[in-house]
């Protein structure tokens, strides 16, 4: 269960084996004190003597109720991770010989997602000999690029993979912000594009 496993990170009460510890929190009057006596102080309160760095000399530890003190240790890693940039990639996908229509649908969506904060993948998948066509491919993707220059930037030029050449643009800083707060809450795993879904 959850909570054992973080009775292995922490050790509480009885597990505190050392000699002396150092107190700390708003309910006790800091200090060092003899373990045994900190234990006592801890049950007089009805609460928990749990050790928070054990490799300070000597160790800290706080008197808090144990579960209220997992947490808060919950709440602030989820608090941490709520705050660290998640890179959103969409991917859209041409064929060497997309015409207009699918192009001008494929780049409006691609301006969205630039304009959501998100970076486009885009890439033409070549099948079987139309790899001869991956000049044509290239020019593509540059077009795509230009016609983008208002929302991104390219990050990386037109580079052959396989059967595939990508491009990858990142949106311009400023560039439709408004929007992507909006947007902020859509979840940050979606790495297919919606504009995939329209072959060549």
């Amino acid at each position: 269960m959850k909570i054992d496993n973080s009775k292995e990170q922490y050790r509480i009460n009885e597990r505190i084996r050392v000699r002396e510890v150092r107190l700390v929190g708003d309910n006790v009057e800091q200090g060092v004190y003899p373990t045994s006596q900190a234990l006592k102080i801890a049950e007089d309160q009805g609460l928990d003597l749990v050790e928070i760095s054990p490799n300070a000399a000597p160790p800290v530890c706080r008197v808090i109720d144990y579960q209220k003190f997992l947490y808060q240790q919950k709440k602030r890693q989820k608090e941490q991770k709520a705050k660290s940039v998640k890179v959103v990639v969409k991917e859209i996908r041409f064929g060497p010989q997309t015409d207009d229509h699918d192009y001008a649908f494929k780049l409006k969506h691609a301006k969205g997602f630039l304009e959501e904060g998100a970076k486009v993948k885009a890439y033409v998948f070549f099948k079987g000999r139309s790899i001869l066509f991956k000049e044509q491919g290239e020019v593509l993707l540059l077009r795509f690029a230009n016609d983008l220059e208002d929302y991104g930037r390219v990050e990386q030029m037109p580079l052959l993979e396989g059967k595939r050449m990508i491009i990858v643009l990142t949106p311009k800083k400023g560039a439709g912000s408004s929007k992507a707060a909006k947007k902020s809450a859509a979840p940050a795993e979606n790495t297919a594009s919606d504009a995939s879904d329209s072959e060549e």
